[in-house]
């Protein structure tokens, strides 16, 4: 019995804590309990989906890294037009997980606070793709803003060790 009464507080410190990120729409989870991204986007900052309907340049992406504390992504500086379409062709060419989020880079410094607590934290949103090691993945994109825009890796220690990227919309 006296077990149970230290483990319940820390279980339901976490289940609050949860519950009220859960609230403010920064995550939820499945019925699994695995935490998904987080903010039910209505807007984005650096534009909208894409329409598969319509064409798109191709930019291949590739996210790499020697296994060490060196991370990046291949390019790591894009430019576009405003109003283009951007089919991003995403490969995971490292040995971790990595992940293309593509906002301001304020956006993304705060995304990546909540990925520290939540490092797990699967993407579904359409600016947003989660890869394995060896996977592949597509993001497309409509750039309706001009202005500059940061595709990062939110996983912990990543975007610090270099996997960062800017897109640049004239």
């Amino acid at each position: 019995m006296d077990d149970l009464m230290i483990i319940c507080p820390h279980r339901l410190l976490v289940g609050a804590l949860l519950l009220t990120l859960v609230e403010v729409g920064a995550v939820r989870t499945d019925l699994n309990g695995a935490a998904h991204a987080h903010e039910g986007h209505q807007s984005f900052a650096a534009g909208e989906p894409g329409d598969p309907k319509k064409p798109a340049r191709t930019i291949k992406v590739v996210m790499r890294d020697d296994g060490k504390k060196k991370m990046a992504f291949e390019p790591a500086r894009i430019t576009v037009r405003q109003g283009e379409q951007i089919r991003f062709v995403l490969e995971n060419d490292g040995t971790d997980d990595h992940e293309f989020v593509l906002a301001t880079a304020a956006e993304n410094r705060k995304h990546a606070e909540l990925m520290k607590k939540f490092p797990d934290m699967e993407h579904d949103d359409p600016n947003a793709k989660r890869l394995a090691i060896a996977e592949h993945g597509e993001i497309l994109w409509k750039f309706t803003k001009a202005g500059t825009f940061e595709f990062a890796c939110l996983i912990p220690g990543h975007r610090e060790a270099g996997m960062v990227g800017k897109v640049i919309v004239k």
